[in-house]
């Protein structure tokens, strides 16, 4: 049976809750929003936009009632920062989400989680769900989003059930976080191949990373058709789903390719791992002594993430959410090396 319930989405201001609400609008759906500021285009594809954050219980409550499915999307991201700040959104923005859920009567909720909640300081080569939760990390990250993802587990029951994806580095047109970023830094001369430069990685597309939403949303909309029974609902209530393209690159062979197509330089030059983590270290802590602004310009999290392996096994999210990524890694390529070429 088909879900066209109203749905309310946080972090919509963001590249995934972005797009999200833009696939639900064009298939009819009724779209509210969390926003920090105001989204003319969403609002002009119909969506109500509620002003207000995570720490803003009464916009929380507002952005909930009546809904069949809350998308909590938003979230404080990146590698460098107070870990007070990464808490406070992370982790007990998450359990705003879940109390304003309970307290609408929400029946579902979807949260978009990370696969850094599994982070281990090593190379992650096709890991499953079955790898721990990390519980230590050289940025606040990975562990606030683990213990939101446990809060939104511990959620999971017969009045709300609840599911978790876990995207890996999400690209294409519209981004401006992760490959900008990237290809910028390398047209400055500042980005050299950490390590041997022969590590995997999973990249995301971004329509894959909607289409594995909707599709959650509606394993979870199954699950409230089926009704609770025993020890825990049925299907996907309460699991956690990494979702990737399943097609792992070579990372620094794939940041080649996109400057060749937009007709920058390739990075050629080396550094170790033990060098770019040392140095990570030593940057750390004249940030925070001195302190300076921004981030540093490596840290020790970074180099572990761009010397070693991380790809993941997705045949949960294909058994139990009927996922396939439907944009290849060529197809998607090739986009966005039009798409940045137009742009520039």
């Amino acid at each position: 049976m088909a879900n066209n319930s109203p749905v309310f989405i946080t972090g919509a201001s963001g590249f995934i809750g972005g797009k999200l609400a833009e696939r639900l609008l064009a298939a009819g759906r009724k779209v509210r929003v969390l926003a920090r500021r105001p989204l003319p285009e969403l609002e002009k594809l119909g969506a109500e936009v509620i002003s207000g954050d995570l720490d803003d219980t009464a916009a929380l409550q507002r952005g909930c009632a009546g809904v069949g499915t809350v998308f909590h999307v938003a979230g404080r991201v990146g590698v460098w920062g107070p870990a007070a700040d990464f808490i406070r959104v992370n982790v007990h923005g998450t359990f705003n989400v879940v109390f304003a859920c309970r307290e609408a009567g929400v029946p579902r909720l979807v949260y978009t989680s990370s696969p850094s909640v599994v982070y281990n300081g090593r190379d992650l080569a096709g890991v499953d769900e079955s790898a721990p939760l990390c519980s230590a990390a050289p940025c606040a990250y990975p562990t606030s989003k683990a213990a939101a993802e446990k809060i939104v587990a511990g959620a999971n029951g017969p009045a709300l059930t609840t599911v978790s994806l876990r995207p890996h580095l999400v690209w294409g047109s519209g981004d401006r976080n992760v490959v900008p970023r990237v290809l910028a830094l390398a047209k400055a001369g500042r980005l050299k191949i950490i390590g041997s430069g022969r590590n995997k990685v999973d990249v995301t597309h971004i329509s894959n990373v909607v289409e594995a939403h909707l599709l959650a949303e509606q394993a979870l909309h199954t699950c409230n058709l089926i009704g609770y029974k025993g020890s825990g609902p049925p299907g996907v209530g309460g699991k956690a789903y990494f979702i990737t393209n399943g097609e792992p690159v070579v990372l620094w062979d794939w940041i080649n390719e996109l400057l060749r197509g937009v007709g920058a330089p390739e990075i050629t030059k080396h550094v170790s791992l033990g060098t770019a983590y040392a140095t990570g270290g030593v940057l750390e802590l004249l940030w925070r002594v001195l302190p300076l602004q921004g981030e540093p310009p490596m840290t020790r999290f970074v180099a572990k993430e761009m010397a070693t392996d991380h790809w993941f096994n997705i045949s949960a999210a294909r058994r139990d959410l009927g996922y396939a990524p439907r944009v290849t890694m060529a197809a998607g390529t090739a986009e966005l090396i039009t798409h940045l070429r137009r742009s520039a």
